[in-house]
C-alpha cells in the first residue's frame, strides 16, 4: 500500500460524500472521493494532517508528455528500478513526496518503452485512493 502524508486542504461535499483536497505541496494536490462527511468523521477539517492511500495495482503510469487523460491525481517521479515478470513489472518510484510503487503489466512498460531512471507521472483515480490519520 501506499502512503503519502499531506494536509486537507478544500472539501466539497454533497450528502454523504465529499470530495476531498490533500495538498501535498504547493503544486501538487491530490483528490479522494469518499463516503464521509465532517460530521461523520472528525479528521475532516481544512489543514488537518492526513495520509493518502492507494494500492499499487491503482498506479497508473504515463511518460511525462500526457495529455488528455481525465486523471487529475498525477505525481512526477523517477523510475528507480523495474522488476521484470512474465505478465507484470513492480516499478518502484521516487517522488518528492516518498517512495511509490505501481505494478502494471509487463506489456505496458515495453509499449512505453519505460527505463531506470526515466521521470513519469504516476497517476491514480481518485476514487482509487483512501484517506487515514
Amino acid at each position: 500500500m501506499n502512503s503519502l502524508k499531506g494536509h486537507i486542504s478544500h472539501i466539497e461535499q454533497s450528502q454523504q460524500i465529499a470530495l476531498v483536497s490533500v495538498r501535498l505541496d504547493e503544486s501538487t494536490i491530490i483528490k479522494a472521493i469518499i463516503i464521509e462527511s465532517p460530521k461523520t468523521v472528525s479528521y475532516l477539517k481544512i489543514n488537518h494532517p492526513i495520509k493518502v492511500l492507494f494500492k499499487e495495482t491503482e498506479v497508473v503510469i504515463g511518460t511525462k508528455e500526457v495529455r488528455g487523460v481525465s486523471l487529475q491525481n498525477r505525481i512526477l517521479a523517477t523510475i528507480e528500478e523495474i522488476n521484470f515478470g512474465s505478465l507484470i513489472c513492480n516499478l518502484k518510484l521516487q517522488s518528492a513526496f516518498g517512495k511509490i510503487e505501481a505494478i502494471i503489466s509487463r506489456n505496458a512498460v515495453e509499449q512505453l518503452s519505460l527505463k531506470e531512471s526515466m521521470e513519469v507521472f504516476a497517476m491514480i483515480k481518485l476514487n482509487e485512493t483512501m484517506l487515514a490519520e
